[in-house]
Formats: C-alpha cells, structure tokens, sequence
C-alpha cells in the first residue's frame, strides 16, 4: 500500500481538550489517561497521526520527541506484528469497511511484550474513499492475559471433560473383562486416559493378578513379586489400604517403597496415581496410572484420577458378573450337546459350537451323531427358536427325542415328522429348524430332509462346493400345527473324498449384509479351506464366526469321506458330472487325459478321453442325474485301465444299428470298437457301464467274449442310448456328489 493510500500504523499526538474542565471535576482525557488509554485521530491525505499523551505513553514515546510520523509508532513493532497490523489494517481501509479492532504486541523496556488494543473508525467521503481514522488506543496486557488464563483453565478443564467422555464411551461397549482390559490397552487407550502407562490389578481371594499392562509401568519388571498382597509394594498397599496415592517423583516413590530402590534406573516415568478399584463397597483391585512429564497433582487432577478409577470400577463389577453368568449359561448349554463324537468307519467328523458373543443366555442351536444300525449314523444341525434357559432346554429335549427316534430305525422324513409331532406336545410356543441326514458311507449314499432350516454343501475333490436342491418341510412344530408333516427325503451320494458340511444362521449372518451374502462367503471358505475335517472346521470358525462378531451361537458339523486313490501301483480317482454343470464333461474328458499322464500311461488317453465323452452323453442326455466317473488302473500283471460310469437309471442301454444318416446310436457301437473289455453292472437302484482300455491279458483261459460283462449281473450291451426314468443307485462303495437333487 502506498503512503497517499494507507499510511503506516496508528495515530497519536496530543490534542488540546474541546472544553476545559470544570474545577474540581475530571475530565474524559484524564479518565480515560488513568486508565492507560488514549486517542488518536489519522490524516490518511497529509499522512500524519496526531495522539494524545495518554496514548503515547500506551506506546511507551516521549511526547515532546514524538514526530507525528505514522512510521515512528510502526518502527517500534516486531516485523511478524507489523506485517499483521498494516495487513489488518490495509484490508479494513481498502475492503470498504467502517471500523476495525485489533490486538497486537508492542515491545517494552520493563516487562517485555505489552498487549495493546486499537478501536478505530474509518471516515470516508462522498466517493466512498477513506480520509481519516480516528478512534482508542489501549494497554490490554492485564485484559489479555487474564483471558489467556480463562482459556487454559478452560481448555485443562475441558481437557479433563474429554478424558472423562471419551472413558465412559470406550467401557460403557465392554461387556466381559476382556473387554475391559482392551478398551484400556488398545489403540488410543491410555490417550483417553491421558497418561502415559497403566497397570490393572484384579483381586483373587488372597491374590492381585495383573490382568492388563500398557506404556510405562512398574509391573513390567517380572521379579516385583506379582500375584501377592505385599503392602511393600504401591499397588498392593493401594488395595489394601482403600486410599489412593499420589507420587510426584521417583524418589518420593522408593523413599516410601524402599523395596523398589534397585528399580529406578528402568523405571521410565516420573510421577504416578495409584488408585483402589471399589464398587458398591467392594474391593475389586487397583489401578495404577503412570506420567512421564508430570511433577504434581492439583486437586482437579486427582480428582479426575478418582473419578476414572470409579468408572473403570463400576465397568469391572459388571463385566465380571456377566463373566460369571456367561460362565454358568454356557456350561449349561455344553451338558446339553454331546461330550464326544465317535470315530467312524470310512470318514471323519468335526463338530463346533460356539457361543454367541454378546448377551448372558444361552441359545437353542444344536449338533448331534446318532449311530444307527448296519454301520450308518445319523447327522443333524439344528436351532431352537430364542435366546435364553428355554431355548436350551427345549433344545435339550427335542434332542433325545430326535435322538431316539432315529435310533430306532425309522427313516429319516418319519424322524422329523415324529420330532415335530413331540415338539408341538410341549408346553411351549417355540419352534425348530433342522437338517438331518441318514448317512452310509460304505456306499457313499446321504438321504437328507430338512425342516425350514439351510441344506447342506457338498465340497467336490476338486475343490468346487455345490448347494444341493434339498427339497423342505415346515420348522418343526408349526408343521403338526398346521397339519403338514411332510419332509420330502433327497438321495445325495458321497464320492470318496468330497465333504458335506451343516451349519446354523449364525455362521452366515453377516451384521447389515443380506443373509444370502453370507453364505457365498462361506461357500468361498469352504472351496478355499483345507481338505480334513478339523481343519476346515476350524478354518471356517476363524474366518466367518469370528469375523462377523456373531451376535448369534453357531453349530457347525463337517463330515468328509475318506478318499480312495488306490495305491502308487494301482492308483484310482472318482468324479462327480452334474448334469446341470455345463463344463462339467469337457472337465472330465481334461481329468481323465492328465491322470494318464501322471499315472505313466499317456498312450491310453486318446481312447480313453473319448470314451468318457461317449459315456457321460449317454447318461446326461437320457436319464434325470449327473454320474461318477471313476478310473483306475488294474493291478499288474494286466496293464490296462478301467473306467466306470455310474448313474441312477434302472435301463440297461441297448445296441441299435444307425442309419447312415443317423445322428446318434453309435455310442456302444464305438465302445464295443475301442474298449478291450466292457460291460454293464447293476449298482443298487441304477447301474454301471464300464470299459476296460489297453492290451489284452495273457490267455490263461478261454478267452472272454469282447462285449461281455466279467462282474456278478453284468452282461453284454446291445445298444448305445439309454432312455428311462432316473433312480436311486449306489456304485461299488463310490457315490455321487453334486450340485443340486441326486
């Protein structure tokens, strides 16, 4: 800004008063002189400032040495105040404004800084441009630092508010002492508390455990005798003694606790609180608080400690009685579901159950194995309706009975109605989901039903994880309510290898996300989990149910089949093809090609490949269900592989002779062509067709007739189509597992 546009800074110069005062009276000047402020009037045109005495003294100047000169009073001024003064001043004079006020800093010889205060008032002309300035001037020094005391009392003050706030927000979302302890040690927990260190002990009859350390403490030194009430010691005093205590230096620390003397060169901290953790007058432990800068505790501040002490108190009390409830609730639950869960014979079962996280009561989620007769077994999950002792004990009953039912023999869609039937005799309004299973896993073969509740998923060999179509039936109970005990049976089969897994709501409940979110992701946990059944069960627990933070108690059951891959000289695998998996054949042909690979027989895969082709066209063109693939190597002397196709159906294929411009019905024709051997097996309620590729055996006997089954029932195939309504079937021990009804 030029000098003819703003000159410098402030005006001064004393003018002679307007009337003199009356005898005896005081006059405005003389007031307003006792109380260290002045006034000044700013000739912008002839840059001069004309200031009375009194507000040359505010400035500390000489009137009689004063010049008049704007720049004299500026020249006083540190360079960072005088840029912000002209700044101020430049935006008031140029932006159009009436007035401006500002606090600035003017050095003095006695006390350094002195606040002083301008009040102005811009006078402008006709055109709008400003011409004068006249207004006060002041020494604001008492003014400003009793305010800048108000702020730092307020902001201590408010300081403390926040720490109190903050405290209260973090414990008042504990539920158990681990809670507790994590709200106090994690991230951001001694900041809340405003120190630097902590150490939380926990009475235990006659015993202080340390249940939680952070920052800076005393307790970090191992050898300080933890675990005993030793009054020798400041924590343990504090909790006998139920006063709290105030140390403001180290030494005033070991000259209290001498036994603390060889310490202090690890100790990291400089003053500390120890505080006794009481609730409705009980001794509960101590909380030490630890400050690395403090040297003393004003009366605020120690009553800002015993206020956090008492919180955290009042948090402990009842954390730990949700403890002790949690405790006996859940052991409840534990006798309820079974202790152990048997070995079987063909495969490996895990189960999990786990409590819900929040709330005192216990659920009405169930597992359970049932052993049956003829070497099968019996598997269900399930879940009662509810949260509390009722649930658990319907719970209870609903699995004896479940349990008794099965065990006698009944079939699996009887089971439920029968359970149902017991449920709704109860004196109760609840109801039950469940799936039970019949399983037999000499055979490979699972009859499901299931009552409102999730089907099972099946994991392939391969990795995929299909979601069967499981026909259902009401929740147990409103079924005999409503007069509909209808549980359609499914047939699902087992390949060796492949894992079915059961589970409740809570391992897919996912807080906020739509429940069918939650089970894609639990199908990806299950494709990426390991292969046995701990491990994925315990895979699945880590990932899903302690992700989500459940809310919910969750049961979990995992059943695999052991797999069969033969031996190194005779090795073996099983697939299953669905018939709605579109690239479920061109997978198959892809597997049978690389297992001959690996096996040391590529020369094999050629014919191999095609007859796969052939044979899984047959059964997902003409019957109502996928098929087992299964190939293996027959033991030396005989070099050759078998390959097996199992389905469902009860017709045999039959040999037709095509026409020249047929487009199928050469399928036997070309096995029959290929093959070294085949033929067709009955399998239970379907069949196989199989083929044996490679060299002949050496003729120890009359030779076999090409086309002529080898196995008990086989016989001869006369065709290459299969045209007939699907059935049950079982394959040799092998079955089959797949995506949707089987």
């Amino acid at each position: 800004m030029t000098d003819h546009d703003r000159p410098p800074i402030i005006p001064v110069r004393p003018r002679p008063s307007a009337e003199k005062a009356r005898s005896g009276d005081t006059g405005t000047a003389e007031r307003l002189a006792m109380n260290r402020t002045g006034s000044f009037e700013w000739d912008l045109d002839a840059r001069t400032l004309d200031i009375d005495e009194a507000g040359l003294l505010v400035f500390g100047l000489d009137p009689a040495t004063f010049d008049s000169r704007p720049e004299s009073l500026v020249e006083r001024l540190e360079p960072e105040e005088r840029i912000r003064l002209d700044t101020a001043i430049d935006e008031a004079v140029k932006g159009g404004r009436t007035s401006y006020s500002l606090h600035f800093r003017v050095p003095t010889d006695e006390s350094g800084d002195q606040w002083t205060h301008i009040q102005a008032r811009i006078l402008r002309g006709a055109d709008g441009r400003a011409h004068r300035v006249i207004g006060v001037v002041r020494d604001a020094t008492a003014e400003v630092t009793h305010s800048a005391f108000v702020l730092e009392l307020e902001k201590r003050r408010q300081r403390q508010t926040d720490i109190v706030e903050r405290t209260t927000s973090a414990l008042s979302r504990a539920v158990t002492v681990d809670d507790v302890t994590a709200a106090l040690t994690g991230p951001g927990g001694l900041a809340r508390l405003g120190a630097d260190g902590l150490a939380l002990g926990l009475l235990d009859n006659a015993t202080m455990n340390v249940i939680a350390l952070s920052g800076d403490s005393l307790e970090v030194i191992d050898e300080l005798g933890q675990g005993r009430l030793d009054r020798s010691f400041p924590l343990a005093d504090t909790v006998l003694s139920g006063r709290p205590r105030f140390v403001s230096s180290l030494g005033a620390l070991t000259r209290r606790y001498p036994v603390l003397e060889p310490y202090v060169g690890q100790l990291k901290f400089q003053a500390a609180a120890y505080l006794p953790l009481v609730a409705q007058a009980r001794s509960l432990g101590g909380l030490a608080l630890f400050y690395r800068e403090r040297t003393a505790f004003n009366p605020d501040e120690r009553n800002l400690c015993l206020g956090l002490a008492a919180i955290v108190a009042q948090s402990l009390q009842r954390a730990k009685l949700f403890d002790e409830e949690r405790e006996f609730a859940t052991g409840l639950q534990s006798t309820m579901l079974p202790r152990r869960i048997h070995d079987i014979e063909g495969g490996e079962i895990a189960v999990r159950y786990h409590a819900a996280w929040s709330g005192r009561q216990v659920g009405g989620d169930w597992y359970d194995v049932i052993p049956l007769p003829k070497d099968r077994f019996g598997i269900v999950v399930g879940d009662v309706q509810g949260h509390d002792t009722h649930a658990a004990a319907i719970m209870g009953q609903l699995r004896i009975a479940l349990r008794a039912y099965a065990g006698e023999g009944h079939p699996p869609s009887t089971v439920l109605a029968r359970a149902s039937r017991f449920l709704a005799e109860l004196d109760t309004e609840r109801f039950a989901t469940c799936t039970y299973a019949q399983v037999d896993l000499g055979t490979g073969t699972v009859r499901v039903v299931r009552a409102g509740h999730f089907g099972p998923l099946i994991r392939h060999t391969d990795g995929r994880v299909g979601s069967p179509q499981v026909r259902g039936g009401l929740p147990l109970g409103i079924s005999t309510d409503f007069g509909d005990e209808e549980y359609p049976e499914t047939r699902l089969d087992l390949v060796p290898g492949e894992t079915l897994v059961l589970y409740t709501d809570g391992l897919v409940e996912e807080p906020g996300a739509d429940i069918d979110a939650g089970v894609r992701t639990l199908v990806t946990e299950v494709s990426a989990g390991p292969a046995g059944a701990e491990a994925l069960a315990d895979h699945l627990s880590d990932r899903l149910w302690e992700r989500w933070g459940s809310g919910d108690d969750v049961a979990l059951l995992v059943l695999r089949r052991s797999p069969d891959p033969g031996s190194p000289r005779a090795p073996r695998l099983h697939q299953y093809i669905h018939q709605a998996d579109p690239e479920g054949l061109s997978d198959a042909r892809t597997i049978v090609r690389q297992a001959l690979t690996d096996w040391g027989m590529p020369e094999l895969a050629d014919d191999a490949e095609m007859v796969t082709g052939e044979l899984l066209v047959n059964v997902l063109l003409h019957t109502e269900g996928g098929a087992v693939l299964t190939l293996e190597v027959l033991p030396e002397p005989v070099r050759r592989v078998r390959l097996s196709v199992q389905d469902r159906s009860s017709a045999w294929p039959r040999r037709r002779t095509p026409g020249e411009t047929a487009t199928s019905g050469r399928g036997l024709l070309l096995l029959d062509a290929v093959a070294t051997r085949w033929g067709i097996e009955p399998r239970g309620e379907g069949k196989a067709v199989w083929c044996e590729i490679g060299p002949a055996a050496p003729p120890t006997s009359p030779p076999v007739r090409r086309g002529t089954g080898t196995s008990t029932g086989a016989r001869t195939g006369a065709g290459a189509d299969t045209s007939a309504d699907t059935a049950s079937g079982t394959v040799n021990g092998t079955g089959t597992g797949a995506d949707g009804q089987r």
